[in-house]
């Protein structure tokens, strides 16, 4: 049997003549991330090998940074002539974005007020200065960039529509799939590789826009703490040592600084935007809760709320929100990346073929409901939800995550495609689950109240969006509460950016909000350890009064 190359999905015959994993994919029609012509230098071309990585050439010098099943498709040489290889890129193909958030307090009652504005026919003035001339069409990015995924908002500044959007895998993945083994990574090999890299795609993602990128006068941009501020390229080891600050934090404790908020120009940002262009970072809240949190803060307008809100962004790293105009309390809990197909043995991320629907009909046989039709290649968050959430109601599994059939330790999905889902699958999502019980008791037990007494609970995230709520009740993700208190908004966190974007005085409105809002500890709170474990069990999660009675 000759040796074969799967690469996006995409095979070929191949063997030690053939060249690199590049030129296989270029000749099968896979676009491969390269900004050096495939000469090593740019660390775009990543790909992960899911099989068959014995089969390939040694490391070179240039993948050095590389580790585990990562490899520089430039680089990598098929040099067996028999045997199977499956590998893929860091940009797979189109992940599923939310473009609009529903249900938002501003939304249609935002002025526009950028801070980059017209004055006459071709000055640009950036807060009152003039940084351009030019009679092209004035732009500004709003960026919402994820540990997982990131999406990107081409907005027109002086009619405030959306002119493009853009979304794709975080190629940083490469660095580890959760925030601490990103701290790390950047902690131990230096040179900015992880931010290089991600300038990269970022860069292709712009010059793809309809626009002269050379428009783009102004870039937001959201994030967890760590992920924002290794944008910014600053020093993110304090983040993952205790107390958890971000460098920003500890300066302005230190009087070095007034706001947690960044500012750069654009020639320093590696991007082809304009290079008097401001790239601005929202402020973090404190901690891991970061911009993006602060930013769903002011898509969802707390700061004027009269109603008790919670807010809840599931995600590698989830951030909870709770508060109104009076009280705000946030915390964060380290969920890890198992919701987000990480960690999971057939997990991916919500791209075609992402199996994102699941049922059990009457004769336990598995339906399922894949993105955009496509042949099932794993199985993405919604669709791990739906099926715990089926194989409990079916009882197939019980509380506490065991399968019924004591000698069967795994059940499969579709036995054509190799999909199959494990108890140690079912692990991994119960401790991330776990964690965000314990932050959603942590926080609510702070501010003196039971769930029963929100008035509104927001799902936030792209992956909140397309979760059912009754599966997520079921299995013990939200709280148990009724479906008129539930509201699924979407991507608040790029709806936040582009406000902030959008309006000056709700920028500044923000930078003031997250200097009074309390920040939880949950590894400090006394309860927390008993709060997880009782969070990693699969039942109905109910205010503490109610599991008493």
């Amino acid at each position: 049997m000759p040796a074969v190359l799967t690469i996006n999905g995409q095979a070929s015959v191949v063997s030690s003549e053939t060249g690199s994993i590049f030129d296989c994919a270029e000749r099968v029609g896979v676009r491969v991330p390269t900004s050096c012509q495939k000469n090593g230098k740019c660390k775009e071309c990543i790909v992960e090998v899911i099989e068959g990585i014995d089969l390939l050439s040694p490391r070179t010098e240039q993948e050095k940074h590389l580790k585990g099943n990562f490899r520089l498709s430039c680089q990598t040489r098929v040099v067996a002539d028999e045997g199977e290889i499956r590998c893929h890129t860091m940009r797979r193909g189109h992940l599923r974005i939310e473009r609009h958030a529903m249900g938002l307090p501003l939304r249609g009652k935002l002025k526009l007020e950028p801070c980059v504005t017209r004055d006459g026919a071709d000055r640009i003035l950036l807060d009152g200065i003039e940084i351009a001339r030019s009679t092209a069409p004035i732009h500004g990015i709003a960026m919402d960039l994820g540990t997982t995924t990131v999406v990107l908002r081409l907005i027109n500044l002086e009619t405030g529509e959306i002119v493009a959007d853009a979304s794709f895998e975080n190629p940083q993945r490469f660095g580890g799939s959760d925030v601490m083994s990103r701290i790390h990574y950047d902690t131990t090999n230096g040179g900015f590789l992880l931010q290089r890299t991600l300038a990269g795609y970022l860069t292709h993602a712009i010059e793809e826009f309809p626009v002269d990128p050379k428009t783009i006068y102004e870039l937001v941009v959201v994030g967890n703490s760590t992920m924002r501020d290794l944008f910014f390229r600053l020093n993110v080891y304090p983040i993952g040592q205790t107390p958890y600050r971000s460098i920003t934090e500890i300066e302005v404790a230190e009087g070095k600084r007034t706001t947690t908020s960044l500012c750069e120009a654009g020639k320093r940002s590696l991007l082809p935007i304009h290079p008097k262009a401001r790239v601005y970072g929202l402020p973090i809240i404190s901690g891991h809760v970061g911009a993006d949190a602060a930013a769903c803060m002011l898509a969802l307008d707390v700061a004027h709320e009269d109603r008790l809100v919670a807010i809840m962004d599931i995600g590698t790293n989830t951030e909870l929100i709770l508060g109104n105009k009076d009280r705000i309390l946030a915390a964060s809990c380290p969920a890890g990346p198992a919701f987000e197909g990480g960690a999971i043995s057939c997990g991916m991320p919500a791209l075609d073929g992402a199996i994102e629907d699941v049922a059990i009909d009457g004769d336990g046989r598995f339906k399922l409901g894949v993105i955009d039709g496509a042949a099932p290649q794993g199985v993405c968050g919604s669709g791990l939800v739906d099926l715990l959430s089926e194989l409990l109601r079916t009882g197939r599994m019980n509380e506490m995550g065991r399968f019924d059939d004591a000698e069967e330790h795994r059940v499969t999905l579709d036995a054509a495609h190799e999909i199959y889902f494990s108890e140690s699958d079912v692990n991994e999502l119960a401790q991330a689950k776990g964690a965000n019980v314990a932050g959603l008791r942590v926080i609510t037990g702070n501010f003196g109240i039971g769930f029963e007494e929100l008035d509104t609970f927001y799902l936030a995230g792209g992956f909140g969006r397309h979760l059912k709520i009754d599966a997520s009740r079921r299995i013990g993700l939200i709280p148990n509460l009724p479906d008129e208190r539930i509201v699924q908004v979407g991507n608040a966190a790029i709806e936040g950016a582009c406000i902030a974007l959008l309006s000056k005085s709700k920028r500044a409105e923000l930078e003031e909000l997250v200097k009074r809002v309390e920040h939880c500890r949950l590894e400090t709170h006394p309860r927390f350890f008993d709060f997880f474990v009782e969070g990693c069990q699969f039942k109905p999660v109910e205010s503490e009064e109610k599991v008493a009675q």
